[in-house]
């Protein structure tokens, strides 16, 4: 039912997705990036389930092969227990672990009481873990109530993505401070990156919803949004048979200077969508589009973890 609806969201958008013009407009008083490069990479991984787990460390060897490093965010109370063997490993060989939601049940911000217990819970597990990053699952979003969490950076939304159940999506391809309530974006100096809450992707929050108070002490937090589509979206519901909209949006955001954020899940990259010959795999394509980036753009991009992009922004 959901690829049957997807080709009809994919023809009613098709002037915004995969490529939102107006998403590449630079904030008003951009600098660029730090040495002069043109756009920025970050690449991000969200751990579903025990398959997922298992391919962690296949992920993780097949990016530090092409000279990459990524944040791998796991769900605390999933179908799984993150070993902590597995985050020591990746934390030594430079990769960044996150959290991902609670317990990746779609229910986060369904009542505001239960939020704050939850948040509590998620607190907990970004100390444990010393993690500076959270994703919630199904790319909900709350950014009033995601200020009760001890996060320099969510990545929870997108510039443009019409597949998602909220999809209302931010409308850029830069990463973007959001302050906390009552507060003057942190005491940071400028205003670019400063995004008004207000008005920001919050149209399909739960009714009722009111501002939490910043429990990070920095005054609010930095957003990153994905900018390529997940691979998920591309290879399970939409079963592309190539990576060239992988490609082309990577193209498009080079070219406007902005950031190159990636999603991808190793619960997926087994899969081998559609009938084309040779019948490639997710992880194919992902392998494909790592190739093509330090082939065609090498030395022009500044690839960074998750958590350093965050504190770019916060002292920018």
């Amino acid at each position: 039912m959901r690829r049957i609806v997807a080709v009809w969201q994919r023809r009613r958008h098709a002037s915004t997705w995969p490529i939102n013009e107006s998403a590449g407009r630079r904030p008003a008083d951009w600098k660029g990036w730090p040495g002069g490069k043109q756009f920025a990479v970050v690449l991000t991984h969200d751990v579903e389930g025990r398959v997922g787990l298992e391919r962690c460390r296949h992920l993780a060897q097949l990016e530090m092969g092409l000279g990459f490093r990524s944040s791998f965010n796991f769900v605390p109370e999933g179908a799984y227990s993150v070993p902590q063997e597995l985050r020591l490993w990746l934390a030594e060989r430079g990769f960044e672990v996150g959290v991902h939601d609670l317990r990746h049940d779609g229910k986060l911000y369904q009542n505001l009481a239960q939020y704050r217990i939850n948040a509590v819970r998620i607190n907990q597990y970004l100390e444990q873990w010393n993690a500076d990053g959270f994703r919630s699952a199904f790319m909900h979003h709350h950014q009033e109530w995601m200020h009760s969490l001890n996060v320099k950076y969510d990545a929870s939304t997108f510039d443009t993505d019409p597949f998602e159940p909220q999809p209302d999506g931010v409308g850029t391809i830069f990463p973007f401070w959001v302050p906390a309530p009552n507060s003057s974006a942190g005491g940071r100096r400028g205003t670019r990156f400063v995004v008004d809450t207000e008005h920001s992707s919050n149209s399909h929050s739960p009714a009722g919803a009111q501002a939490e108070e910043s429990a990070s002490g920095h005054g609010g937090f930095v957003e990153l949004p994905y900018t390529l589509p997940q691979d998920s979206t591309l290879f399970l519901l939409l079963r592309e048979k190539s990576g060239e909209i992988w490609r082309r949006k990577l193209d498009w955001v080079a070219s406007r200077g902005g950031m190159m954020l990636i999603n991808v899940h190793p619960d997926y990259l087994h899969l081998r969508p559609g009938k084309a010959k040779p019948n490639l795999s997710a992880e194919d394509h992902y392998f494909a589009l790592l190739s093509y980036l330090n082939e065609r753009y090498k030395g022009a991009y500044w690839h960074v973890l998750p958590r350093e992009m965050a504190e770019f922004v916060r002292h920018s």
